[in-house]
């Protein structure tokens, strides 16, 4: 069992796992880097706890220590409680939840194992039958809510392309609700080049698109494919058209009222709902 230490000292190095957590682009080197993100809050930390991750440390501000309690007592990690002003004066922001907990990163699974079994070893849930992709998507945002819609909604895993945003940076983390622990996720190591495997491994590719050939989403979901993709670009631009030309169908989500389009993460969550299976698995 840790014994919470009391820090007073913003340079504290004790307290580098949390230094400028509003650094995006400080955060996006070191963290991979260093093999760590921080999850924020207390259902966050207990679901990556509950996920596997485990815990480098925990900064808390003093009213969260009864309650991350049983959090402390089984974990030999070191917990450092911080007025709420040093904790604010070391993150860069209002650390408003009160628990953060920098955890340890997990390899990340080779795609084409993920795709056979989402759970890592062959199970009831079988080889992957839908899964997203997400092309180039950057607001940390719209990631998190994206995994969270997939949870909520039956995708089976998550795969991201190489300029994707982090799923696993602080804010997505927070806007997932630790949903990124729960569905399995890997990152492609080169696209739209994995088009090809997902092919090759019997998924129907779909490219959510505004082209002109583009099919309703309805009729996709008509055709409930045995493997369903489904590819989601990047805010404001979309897709690339190299991506789009690759896929096997184009899709788009009918509109009404003269507007064009969606958010990425609310196309998402009407994608994923409109190609859910027609019966639980």
């Amino acid at each position: 069992m840790a014994v919470p230490v009391t820090v007073e000292d913003a340079d504290d190095p004790r307290l580098h796992d949390y230094v400028s957590l509003t650094d995006v682009e400080l955060r996006r080197r070191r963290e991979p880097a260093e093999g760590l993100f921080v999850a924020e809050g207390e259902k966050v930390i207990r679901r990556a706890l509950q996920a596997g991750y485990g815990m480098r440390s925990m900064l808390l501000t003093p009213k969260w220590t009864q309650v991350m309690r049983d959090v402390i007592e089984d974990s030999p990690a070191p917990v450092y409680t911080v007025s709420p002003e040093l904790a604010e004066r070391v993150t860069g922001y209002h650390v408003h939840r009160g628990a953060l907990a920098s955890m340890r990163r997990m390899p990340l699974p080779d795609p084409a194992r993920l795709l056979a079994s989402p759970a890592g070893e062959d199970g009831p849930s079988g080889p992957a039958r839908r899964v997203a992709v997400l092309e180039d998507i950057v607001d940390h945002a719209n990631i998190g809510a994206a995994f969270r819609s997939a949870a909520a909604l039956g995708v089976d895993a998550v795969l991201v392309t190489p300029r994707c945003a982090d799923p696993l940076y602080r804010r997505a983390v927070k806007v997932s609700m630790g949903t990124v622990f729960q569905v399995p996720w890997t990152r492609l190591p080169s696209w739209p080049e994995g088009m090809g495997m997902l092919r090759e491994a019997g998924y129907l590719t779909a490219a959510l698109s505004l082209g002109e050939d583009s099919v309703d989403l309805d009729e996709l979901a008509a055709r409930r494919p045995r493997r369903l993709a489904l590819v989601l670009g990047t805010e404001g631009d979309g897709l690339r058209p190299s991506t789009v030309a690759a896929a096997d169908v184009s899709v788009r989500i009918p509109m009404a009222a003269g507007v064009d389009s969606l958010n990425v993460a609310a196309a998402a969550a009407v994608a994923f709902y409109a190609t859910r299976p027609a019966t639980p698995r």
